[in-house]
Formats: C-alpha cells, sequence, structure tokens
C-alpha cells in the first residue's frame, strides 16, 4: 500500500476539529484507501477514539441510502459517548438520501470527527455548503503522481530511469494497477470497465443523460484532443461527420459532467500582456492517462507530446497550483501556474534536438514579462538552460518536492 504521504499532510491540522473534512476525486483514485490511513494515524494516537466507518457503495450497507436509516444509526453510534472523540467516516455517502442534513447534525455533536468522501465535484454545490459555511475543508484526490507510482511498482518491473517513467504514460496512475500487473489484458479490461462505471454512473444517472453513445462519442474526442484547442463547434463537425447531428449547449452540458465526476478538467487561456482570461477555444485534459489509452487505443507514441503535457498539468494542480494556459501576443505559454501570489511558468517539450526548437520553446517564456521562474521541460539529457529559464529533465522536475 502507498502512504499518500502528501494528501495526509494537508488533512492532518484538521484531524479531531469539528471540520468536516470532505475528500473528492475520481472514482477508484485511492479515496477509501486514504480514508483508511487516516483511521489508522488516528488510532495510533488516539487508541481510546472509537472508530464508524460505512463505504455506502457497498452492498451490505443498501439500507443507509433511504430515509432516516444513516441518521439514526450514527445517532445511535454517538448516544453515550459523552463528549468521547469519535471519528465518522462515510464512503461514497452522495448517494444517501437526506446526506447533507445528517452530515451537518452529526457534526455539531461534541466529539464528532467527521471525514465523507465522494466522485462528484458538485456535492458541495447544494445544502452542504449552505449549512456549513466555513466548517468544512475539501481536498481533491488524484490517481498516483509519478512518484506515488515509483513507490507503487519498485521491485515488481524491470524498467528504470526515462524506461520506467514512459511506463507511467502509458499506464497512468489508478492505484489498483500494480496488483494486476501493468500492460496485462487484466489491467485493460480493469480501466474500461472503470471507464464505463463513471460514464454511467456519474455521469449519465446523475445527470439523465439517456443518450449514451452520443456522450461517449464526445468524451472520445475530448480524450483524444487533450492539450489541443477545440470548440464545441469544432466537435459538432466531428460529430456531424459521422451521422451525428447535436447542439453546441448539448457538448458543452456533458462536458461539463464530465468535468464534475472528474474525467476531464477545463483550462482557461489566459492573454499574459492584456491580463485578460480569454473565453473561447479552452484546453482539456485527462485525470488518468491510463483510462485514455484504454478508450481511444494505443497512439503508438504518436501523441507523447500530448501525455507529456497532460501529467505535467496534473501534477501542477496536485501541488495546489491555479493552472492556466498563457498567451504572450502570437505565442503559447503551456502553463503559468499561480500560488500564493507568486507564479511560475513551464514550456514542456518531449525532444528539443535542433537550435529551431529550442529556440521556439524557449522563445515563448522570454516573452513573458516578469520575473518569476520560468521552466522548459523535456526528456532531454543535455541541460539547454539559458537566459535565466531553466531547462529541467521533466521526470527529474515531477519529483521536486
Amino acid at each position: 500500500m502507498v502512504y499518500r504521504k502528501h494528501y495526509l499532510n494537508l488533512i492532518r491540522p484538521f484531524i479531531g476539529t469539528d471540520v468536516i473534512k470532505v475528500i473528492t476525486g475520481i472514482r477508484r483514485c485511492g479515496k477509501s484507501v486514504l480514508l483508511e490511513q487516516i483511521r489508522d494515524e488516528i488510532v495510533s494516537q488516539s487508541p481510546k477514539t472509537k472508530i464508524v466507518y460505512l463505504d455506502l457503495e457497498d452492498k451490505s450497507n443498501e439500507r443507509f441510502l433511504k430515509g432516516n436509516e444513516l441518521f439514526d444509526f450514527l445517532e445511535s453510534e454517538l448516544k453515550g459517548r459523552h463528549g468521547a472523540p469519535t471519528a465518522v467516516f462515510l464512503d461514497e455517502v452522495h448517494d444517501a438520501e437526506g446526506w447533507e442534513t445528517t452530515v451537518n447534525t452529526i457534526r455539531k455533536r461534541k466529539g464528532a470527527d467527521v471525514y465523507i468522501t465522494g466522485s462528484n465535484s458538485k456535492m458541495l454545490s447544494g445544502e452542504l455548503a449552505t449549512y456549513l459555511t466555513g466548517r468544512y475543508v475539501e481536498f481533491q484526490i488524484t490517481p498516483f503522481s509519478y512518484g506515488e507510482y515509483m513507490e507503487a511498482v519498485r521491485g515488481s518491473v524491470s524498467e528504470t530511469g526515462d524506461a520506467l517513467f514512459m511506463k507511467y504514460l502509458e499506464t497512468g496512475g489508478m492505484p489498483f494497477l500494480p496488483k494486476l500487473g501493468f500492460g496485462t489484458t487484466g489491467a485493460r479490461q480493469y480501466l474500461e470497465d472503470l471507464f464505463w462505471a463513471i460514464l454511467s454512473k456519474d455521469i449519465a444517472r446523475r445527470k439523465e443523460i439517456r443518450d449514451i453513445d452520443l456522450l461517449e462519442r464526445i468524451v472520445r474526442y475530448a480524450m483524444t484532443e487533450i492539450g489541443h484547442v477545440f470548440s464545441a463547434s469544432s466537435i459538432a463537425r466531428c460529430l456531424k461527420h459521422e451521422n451525428r447531428s447535436t447542439t453546441a449547449e448539448t457538448i458543452l452540458g456533458y462536458l461539463k459532467a464530465c468535468e464534475e465526476a472528474f474525467l476531464l478538467t477545463r483550462v482557461k487561456r489566459e492573454d499574459l500582456i492584456g491580463k485578460r482570461v480569454l473565453s473561447v477555444d479552452e484546453k482539456f485534459y485527462v485525470t488518468d492517462l491510463g483510462l485514455r489509452r484504454a478508450v481511444i487505443g494505443d497512439r503508438r507514441g504518436e501523441d507523447v507530446d500530448q501525455a507529456l503535457e497532460n501529467v505535467v498539468f496534473a501534477e501542477m494542480r496536485r501541488r495546489g497550483y491555479q493552472v492556466t494556459v498563457g498567451r504572450v501576443k502570437e505565442k503559447e505559454v503551456d502553463f503559468v501556474c499561480s500560488r500564493d501570489g507568486r507564479r511560475v511558468y513551464l514550456q514542456v517539450a518531449y525532444l528539443m534536438p535542433t537550435a529551431e526548437t529550442r529556440e521556439r520553446e524557449f522563445s515563448a517564456l522570454a516573452s513573458v514579462p516578469d520575473q518569476y521562474r520560468k521552466v522548459v521541460l523535456s526528456m532531454d539529457g543535455f541541460d539547454f538552460s539559458r537566459d535565466g529559464i531553466e531547462h529541467v529533465h521533466l521526470p527529474q522536475f515531477l519529483l521536486e518536492e
């Protein structure tokens, strides 16, 4: 089991407080395991703490999804505790009727330390947010980072160095995959089944989408075009060639539903000179590259640049940065990463074998009119740093603390 140190460090200051800890993320990204690690830490530090743990996707707990069953059960578990510490863990709570009211009421019980998980970003947009202004904190969990992936496969694969990193690009970071063996038929089947579970349960069912075929086509298009600028109109034109007609409004609605289920992330474009957000032709990135490969097939390395961009984007988001795509006149900066009032500018390339290629990548960053850190990332082994712009080996950058 990989110890998810990054997230535990973020959550640890809130353990034992009456602030509800909300853990969100794409289905199967490791939320349940993280709950177990939090539970183990609580027990090790405070052995007398009572643990109440419910997996609400488990068939045996189905009764808690209806009526007041969940509230009544939790009330009985807290009864007689008289303020003694109790840690309540509710995994995938969002399908339980009235869960917002239940969670808020339990939070008010003295000694209750509450943790909940969900696979939809909108779980905090309704009653819970209204009830809990200032009383909850959200942590968005992702599949394994490259560092966590290295820990997961240590001793089980023969690849090292750049070869191991390229394997990570192919397989992605879903935590269950090391148990199956990367690259196996079972791993691919697992990812395909996971994709359909996300599509049917977390997107279609929640949004009452009946045209699953259209939804799948739109998702496949977006996954194929990660890192490329496209619009709803461009998708509509592509679908028309496939004899499927739909509106830009429908396409945008379906893409929004994919964002809410953490399958895709939309990235806005920013004019670095005019200091304004550009409202058209945004980019999308996928939460897990293994899922993408299972859905659109093996691209035989033809889109390695897109995959590299995707993994860098995911890492910067994991580190807590707000990320946009930058534009300086006619030049594009792959990522503008902002956090705590500071910025990092990143340019991502696979290899830069020629002076012309290097000039293209470095000149975009050289055009940015400020003195924040600027980095070109690539798989080259030679250091091409110049003019105050760093050049860093991409896998090394991903392992920075």
